[in-house]
């Protein structure tokens, strides 16, 4: 079978945000949400980070990225589309599993914001506490 043809899918998740990931072979090109990723992500830190899985296997010149991604803000988003990608490129090729796993991109960051509680301030933020 030719392997040029294929999309392959991934989910990534982390904090509110969802990002849902289609890779194929292609040129190296990234968009999120129809629009270039150079143009939906200003800061670098944030680019660096969808970047990785590729970079670290040295493919990123070799497939293309469409991304829709929702909730959140950019850090998540950028989390949420690292850990698609990872997930992606393990249905291209099952042997990346044991490089993206020692680089944790593939566990899902489960951690997320605490709600706040009744008669608090904030999740854990207790109002003043007054002697007398």
């Amino acid at each position: 079978m030719n392997q040029k043809s294929f999309v392959f899918y991934g989910t990534g998740r982390r904090k509110s945000s969802s990002a849902r990931v289609f890779l194929k072979k292609g040129i190296g090109k990234i968009f999120i949400n129809r629009k270039n990723f150079l143009e939906y992500f200003s800061k670098d830190s944030e680019r660096e980070t969808i970047q990785q899985p590729l970079k670290e296997l040295n493919i990123s010149k070799e497939m293309d990225l469409y991304i829709t991604v929702k909730g959140g803000g950019g850090s998540g988003q950028s989390h949420a589309i690292r850990h698609g990608i990872s997930r992606a490129l393990l249905k291209y090729e099952s042997s990346f599993l044991k490089k993206l796993k020692k680089l944790g991109f593939i566990t899902r960051d489960s951690r997320k914001v605490e709600r706040k509680k009744v008669g608090l301030r904030k999740s854990r933020k207790k109002p003043q506490y007054s002697k007398r």
